[in-house]
């Protein structure tokens, strides 16, 4: 996708920072004068996957754990690293007798006591060269990590990139590196963004639900291009993220799917076949030809998203906002649903121009009634049935709320008056100036 294109569809949007509880806890605004990310280029992308074939191809068919192939995989990514700044350290565990790598790399600069890491799996199976399981998750933050020098990008928080072997014999070298960091190490990691087969050939946009602004980062970028998302669960606790969240560190990710057969809901919504995501899971068959290229280009650009709007830059962040990123259905010509908030630490009224994001996936707009409800239950209306046959909305509405007090438990309530269409809340926040 060319930036100019990414930046329109994106623009009005705002990207949350680590540390939100769906429901509860406030989190802050992305910073108002962050730096847009860079557009990923796919053409670099799928060199780096060109590469990873080739030296699969010169190394047996494959680039497994022991194998003469992954130890030339982790060479290749290396040397573009080192090339261009980054500060490398390559990390060695012994797993059945062999002898495995980890590969850790840094950018100079930003906080040491706030990480944001981005990490993938290098290794594929025996069976194969891996190109979608896991060259593409390699391939594209090796790229957003080339992109990051390239572009002199200077967060304010430490960035950290990670490939990790013998994930599939069992997520080994990043528990590996997770059990090896001092305590007081992992504290300093704020997120970990794990990506794990990103263009799969009939793919999925899958979104992990770990951490609410991790997730709603990447929901948010997903929206904003016109692409709806659903929640992974085909893999959940399969990928490297488990070894991170298993320790507390806050997790998230993307996913194109795997073996399970996509569903004809799914069909509809993505476009493809009622087949596998990926029928070449795990086999010879996962080449270069088995990449769904705008898959890999979406994903590029979301990691991209990610890494730029939770690194933040050294903008101080304005407003408060506080949000709820937990899924809750609406159902068909049914009752009311809510999404509730608790707002606090706010002094006095609710502002005049009180901002409420409403992002609520359905596909039929125009049976839906929303409304918002102040803690003392007043409502105000945001949308009633209005749109006719468009689907979703994903808006942000001004309130005059000023005759409300603030701090208190504030809903979104949804209902669906009429039959045969489908949806859910997929997020809402408030934000106070």
């Amino acid at each position: 996708m060319k930036l100019s294109a990414r930046l329109a569809a994106l623009a009005g949007s705002s990207a949350l920072v680590l540390g939100a509880l769906a429901g509860a806890a406030p989190a802050t605004a992305a910073p108002a004068g962050a730096t847009a990310a860079p557009d990923i280029s796919v053409a670099n992308v799928k060199q780096h996957l060109t590469d990873l074939s080739t030296i699969a191809s010169n190394n047996g068919g494959n680039r497994a754990h022991g194998r003469p192939g992954y130890k030339a995989s982790i060479d290749f990514v290396k040397a573009k690293l080192d090339a261009v700044g980054f500060t490398t350290s390559v990390q060695q565990f012994t797993y059945s007798g062999t002898t495995g790598y980890n590969l850790i790399a840094d950018w100079p600069g930003g906080d040491p006591n706030q990480v944001i890491m981005a990490g993938s799996h290098l290794d594929s199976v025996t069976s194969g060269p891996g190109m979608n399981d896991n060259g593409s998750g390699s391939a594209a933050i090796l790229e957003a990590a080339l992109t990051v020098a390239r572009s002199g990008y200077q967060p304010t928080k430490h960035l950290r990139f990670g490939w990790w072997g013998a994930e599939e014999l069992g997520l080994v070298g990043s528990k590996y590196y997770v059990n090896n960091l001092p305590t007081a190490e992992r504290a300093k990691i704020k997120g970990y963004l794990n990506f794990d087969m990103i263009g799969s050939p009939n793919p999925g946009y899958f979104v992990y639900d770990d951490d609410p602004a991790i997730e709603q980062t990447f929901k948010g970028f997903f929206s904003g291009i016109g692409v709806p998302t659903e929640i992974e669960t085909e893999g959940d606790g399969r990928s490297d993220h488990a070894s991170f969240k298993n320790v507390g560190i806050p997790v998230g990710g993307l996913f194109t799917g795997a073996s399970r057969v996509k569903s004809s809901a799914q069909v509809s919504k993505w476009g493809g076949t009622a087949t596998a995501f990926d029928r070449c899971y795990h086999s010879s068959c996962d080449t270069l030809s088995n990449i769904n290229d705008t898959a890999l280009d979406r994903n590029s650009d979301a990691i991209a998203h990610a890494i730029w709007n939770l690194s933040g830059t050294s903008t101080p962040p304005t407003g408060k906002v506080f949000e709820n990123t937990a899924d809750v259905s609406i159902p068909d010509n049914g009752a009311a649903v809510t999404s509730s908030v608790t707002v606090s630490g706010v002094t006095g009224n609710a502002p005049s121009n009180l901002s409420v994001g409403v992002d609520i996936v359905h596909t039929y707009k125009g049976d839906l009634v929303v409304d918002l409800i102040a803690p003392d239950g007043s409502v105000y209306n945001l949308h009633n049935r209005s749109g006719g046959g468009t689907d979703n909305i994903q808006q942000t509405y001004t309130v005059n709320a000023s005759s409300e007090v603030a701090n208190g438990a504030w809903k979104l309530r949804a209902q669906d008056k009429a039959g045969a269409d489908t949806g859910y809340i997929n997020g809402f926040k408030l934000t106070f100036p």
